[in-house]
Order: structure tokens, then sequence, then C-alpha cells
């Protein structure tokens, strides 16, 4: 069955070219309403204008799509707002987030000034929080809503040189998990995408192999599955050169250590034992996880 986004109306940060321009692009293709979202600044952040958004909203009305542009700098709420606030005026309603924008700012933690590791994480994991505050309640209204973030294998697995991008992503998750639980009664499907793309931000350090199998495009069909009505639920999908896996966070079964052996020798002599994935564990909150050492307490001891 086709995957349509008739009478849906998505909003794109940072869809001024890369992975953004190809979600907006297929987006429209298939029927949404776009608003194309870019602040029109350099790789760093620095800058910004509105041209970058114009020229993707161009190309989707040169192809029969209906878009419209913005220049809302996702680290400021207000901006996220007024997105919010135009787009509903336009269109009557807000159906998707996908929360791309993005800046980089590598340098080894030792050298790396502070104000460049605020600057990735106010753009990254502070940025789709605005962005996705400002349509909540919108979102909750209406009783449906499909919000991508963006995270990264360099948050989930790091990257030497980019602390600041990898906490980040890695914070995305977290958010990703929160807003799962917060919007499920309201029909509002939060997921992630980790893509490996080849893009203005990582262009100059790929081969001309490298640049083709990992094309932006190879990342859309993942993507817009995860903001389609078909949508699963708190999904990190991994995406990139015709390759989708589903990544997870997962706990192994653990060691119980009885009273009296609870020491920092007890927990070296166990080690290999409570690394062992070869059984694992995927929880599914946080309060599950409490509950479960709970329970394993209550099955090794009697509190009198």
């Amino acid at each position: 069955m086709a995957i349509s986004y008739e009478n849906r109306v998505a909003i794109v940060t940072g869809a001024g070219g890369g992975l953004g321009r190809a979600y907006a692009l297929e987006l429209a293709a298939r029927g949404a309403k776009v608003v194309v979202n870019d602040f029109g600044g350099s790789r760093d952040g620095t800058g910004g204008a509105l041209h970058a958004a114009e020229k993707v909203v161009a190309e989707i009305r040169s192809n029969g799509g209906v878009a419209i542009a913005d220049a809302g700098n996702v680290t400021k709420f207000e901006d996220m707002q007024a997105l919010a606030k135009h787009t509903v005026e336009e269109f009557g309603r807000i159906d998707i987030l996908i929360n791309n924008a993005g800046i980089l700012r590598d340098k080894s933690f030792a050298k790396m000034e502070m104000s460049d590791f605020r600057a990735v994480v106010d753009v990254h994991l502070i940025g789709s929080a605005n962005a996705s505050r400002a349509v909540w309640d919108i979102m909750k209204g209406q009783n449906y809503g499909r919000i991508l973030m963006t995270t990264s294998t360099s948050g989930v697995y790091g990257n030497f040189g980019q602390s600041n991008y990898g906490a980040a992503k890695a914070g995305l998750v977290g958010l990703m998990n929160v807003l799962h639980f917060e919007g499920e009664k309201y029909d509002i499907h939060v997921n992630a995408i980790a893509p490996t793309a080849a893009t203005r931000m990582t262009g100059d350090v790929l081969d001309e192999e490298m640049l083709v199998r990992l094309a932006p495009e190879n990342v859309v069909p993942a993507a817009l599955f995860l903001v389609s009505e078909q949508a699963p639920k708190r999904t990190v999908l991994l995406a990139g050169a015709g390759t989708v896996a589903r990544m997870a966070i997962v706990e192994s079964e653990g060691v119980y250590l009885p009273k009296g052996e609870r020491t920092p020798e007890a927990v070296a002599a166990a080690f290999t034992k409570i690394a062992d994935m070869s059984s694992f564990i995927e929880t599914e909150a946080g309060l599950a996880h409490v509950d479960r050492i709970i329970v394993a307490s209550r099955n090794h001891e009697v509190i009198e």
C-alpha cells in the first residue's frame, strides 16, 4: 500500500539543503504541504538568510507541490512559536515535524571552546526541543502528530572530536523516549533517525565513491516511514547507503550481589558475567528497570 501525505502538513527544519531538502521534496511529491525552514547560516551556524529555504520552495512549486519558506532560528523558542503560528494560519494544522537542523564545530575536547560545545548542543538538542514544544499543543489538540528527531551514530557510539555533537545527539534519544510517553495517548508518535549521508556538513571529508553511495536520498525512505500514518513508536532507525537497521538500548541480565558482598572487588570478579550480552533485556521505561531490580532483590532476600 502506497504511503501518502495528502492533506498532511509538514515542517522540516534545516531543509535548505542536504537531508532536509530531500525530505521536503519527497513529502511534497507525496502530497504534503511543506514548510521549509532553514536559518540559512554557514556550516558552523553563523550568518543567516532566507534564500536557502526559498530555493527549495521554488523546486517544490515547480514540481506542482505546495510549500512556504521560513528562516526561523531553531535556537530561539520565539522563532519556533512564530513558525508554528504561521503554519497553522497558512495551512490549518501541523501533522509532521522533522527536526533536522544542525551545525558542526568539531574539535578534540581538549581544544574545544565551551562556546562551541554550547552552540552545537543549542542547535541540535535545544533546537529540537524548541520546535517540538512549539508544535506540541497543536498536535495534542488535533489528536495526531508525528515528530522525528535526528540522532547519530556519533551520539550513540561516539566519534573522535565530536563531544559536543555526540552529547547533543545522545540527548535526542532521551528526548524521544520521554515525549513518546507524554504523546502516546494523543496519537503523537515520536521517533528518531540516525542518518549516514553526504551533506554540506560532511561532503568535504568523503571521496567520490562514498559521495554517491551516501546520497541523502538513500535516507529518505526510512525517515518518511517514521513520520507516516503507519509509523511505529519510540523507534530509532539507522539509514544510509541502502541499509536500514533498528538501533536499541539494551541491558545485560546482570548479576545480583547479596548483602555483605556488595564491594568493588565483587563487581570486578563478576564483571565478565555482568557484561555478557548473549542474553539481553530491552527495557520499556525507566520505572520498568526499577521494578525489575526490586523484584530481583525480593527474590533473593527478605527485608524485616
